[in-house]
């Protein structure tokens, strides 16, 4: 049942001072343009080339749809709201809001798992990474990414549906996240909280030791390369990598592992933006642009249409 006398909320965004609005929408429609066309590139480039029909690319499909769906959830509600100055939200468009970003944040985090465990067994078990990575394993990979993502989202989105909102419908922040809610309920929020803290030992700390431990393995079977070049490119390419999931995951952890009375908005704003704008744009550039397999594609996506 629906509790909640609030209808609507309105947003605050990053900062209310007029004469930074203009400068904050042009920056946040160069980020969805570039987040959107980068991410849309991957995609095209690897359902049309049947060449990168193969699970790591297939990891990287799904990532890069993954992040689309984060940056649409979020930021074109933000450039509406700078360009008409109706920061107003509906209780309905919130909650919405709210259960597609919990549900990309926690896919975000699993796939980063999933795509590490991808090339720990690539690099350390390459006789063997066609018998383990086969057609049935991605879809076991994928699927169980799909349902911790969903079941994460629910749980939330339905514990903030329980919440009662009956004095300030004011949200300090420039999206409907779970903090923001939390601070405004005037109904108890701590199965909330710890809920939250759950999902952030298990998804946010949990994910990311795992991955960390894969690269473990990883930069092991690359000390064993003999070629200075060799070892000098997987070392690159690990560091990469290893900076673009501690860039979303150090984040993640920080706002969600304490309780609602503890945050920072002003702070806390500017930490959010790692997670939700700042890692999707970059995650074109650090998984995909850099590789010769997905280079060669996008020319092919490019000369099919020059023709």
């Amino acid at each position: 049942m629906n509790n909640s006398i609030v209808t609507e909320f309105m947003i605050l965004g990053l900062t209310q001072k007029p004469e930074l609005q203009g400068v904050l929408f042009i920056i946040f429609l160069f980020i969805y343009f570039m987040a959107f066309l980068g991410n849309m590139l991957i995609v095209i480039a690897i359902v049309y080339n049947t060449s990168l029909h193969t699970p790591m690319y297939v990891l990287l499909l799904a990532l890069a749809i993954v992040d689309i769906i984060c940056t649409t959830s979020i930021i074109p509600k933000i450039l509406e709201a700078m360009l008409t100055s109706r920061k107003i939200i509906s209780y309905g468009g919130c909650m919405s809001q709210l259960f597609f970003f919990t549900w990309s944040l926690g896919a975000e985090m699993v796939l980063f798992t999933t795509m590490a465990y991808d090339r720990y067994v690539a690099i350390c078990f390459p006789l063997r990474y066609s018998a383990i990575m086969n057609h049935y394993m991605c879809v076991v990979l994928l699927s169980t990414v799909m349902a911790i993502a969903v079941t994460n989202s629910w749980v939330h989105t339905g514990l903030i549906l329980r919440l009662t909102f009956c004095g300030s419908n004011t949200i300090d922040h420039f999206f409907c996240e779970i903090p923001p809610l939390l601070a405004l309920s005037c109904s108890p929020v701590r199965i909330n909280e710890v809920m939250v803290y759950v999902a952030d030992i298990t998804l946010a700390v949990g994910d990311f030791t795992l991955t960390c431990i894969s690269y473990c393995f990883i930069i092991a079977a690359i000390l064993r390369i003999r070629t200075t070049e060799g070892k000098r490119k997987a070392f690159s390419t690990c560091s990469s990598h290893l900076i673009a999931v501690s860039l979303y995951y150090s984040p993640v952890i920080y706002t969600y592992i304490r309780p609602a009375s503890s945050y920072t908005f002003e702070r806390d704003k500017v930490v959010a933006a790692l997670y939700t704008l700042v890692t999707p744009t970059l995650n074109p550039i650090v998984y995909s642009f850099q590789n010769k397999d997905m280079q060669a594609g996008i020319r092919k996506v490019f000369a099919f249409l020059k023709h």
